[in-house]
């Protein structure tokens, strides 16, 4: 009889398998996702493909397929590049809740700059393992561990979910405004009417529209702006009290 084959399928990540070389000097691995994200920036992540990105590179599909194997393996790349752009303060512990405040605003900043970033993140297999996350990661941990917390994995984890929740909606909104090829204050202005009828049997919920139309009409970014550090202060009220136990 013949013996089992013990040989294991590979591990669906670009960070799992090596980097092949260049087999053009104009086209790298480095080239195409920086193509990538100019695409994905400009059309979003339906509108890229790895036939139109070979177009766009004056390049054919088999040598784009050289470099990276799927265009599954394209996101994880591209989610990692422009994870470099967020900025996380030195962990040096004289005011913890600012450093990390400071780093979630810079995430929803770059999120925004990239409003696909937030929804390929539960996507993108296994992007978490790409260097600059992982260096994104480690630069938090050493936040959260120079603050007294014991386990910063936790604290990590509620800050994250807060801020990439938040920004992917935000970055969604945002979207739907520039389709709409308005303004974001005549936008709302335009669906306000069909808004408040939305929750004229809600008590609470008109209450707190009735209270938000001015601003969102006059300066909507700044209400934005406010929501999202109000709601941060609340995950960083509870991490506060979490630590101080």
């Amino acid at each position: 009889m013949a013996a089992k084959s013990t040989k294991q399928s590979p591990i669906p990540s670009v960070w799992a398998r090596p980097q092949r070389e260049p087999d053009q000097p104009t086209l790298s691995r480095a080239t195409i996702v920086r193509e990538a994200i100019v695409m994905l920036d400009a059309e979003g992540v339906e509108a890229l493909s790895m036939r139109k990105l070979a177009t766009r590179l004056n390049a054919g599909a088999a040598s784009l397929y050289r470099h990276v194997a799927t265009k599954d393996e394209l996101m994880e790349l591209a989610v990692d590049e422009v994870a470099a752009e967020i900025h996380v303060p030195a962990a040096d512990g004289s005011d913890w809740r600012a450093a990390v405040s400071e780093a979630a605003h810079s995430f929803r900043t770059t999120a925004l700059r990239h409003p696909w970033l937030g929804s390929l993140l539960g996507q993108a297999g296994l992007a978490y393992l790409g260097p600059n996350l992982m260096a994104y990661s480690e630069r938090l941990a050493a936040l959260f561990t120079a603050a007294g917390f014991t386990d910063p994995t936790i604290a990590i984890d509620a800050v994250m979910s807060y801020v990439i929740g938040m920004s992917t909606t935000e970055a969604a909104w945002l979207i739907t405004v520039a389709r709409a090829g308005e303004t974001e204050a005549g936008f709302i202005a335009r669906l306000m009417p069909a808004a408040q009828q939305a929750v004229a049997d809600h008590e609470h919920l008109a209450k707190g529209y009735a209270e938000a139309e001015k601003a969102a009409t006059t300066d909507p970014a700044a209400m934005r702006d406010a929501k999202f550090t109000a709601a941060l202060d609340i995950v960083l009220d509870g991490l506060a009290l979490r630590l101080a136990r």
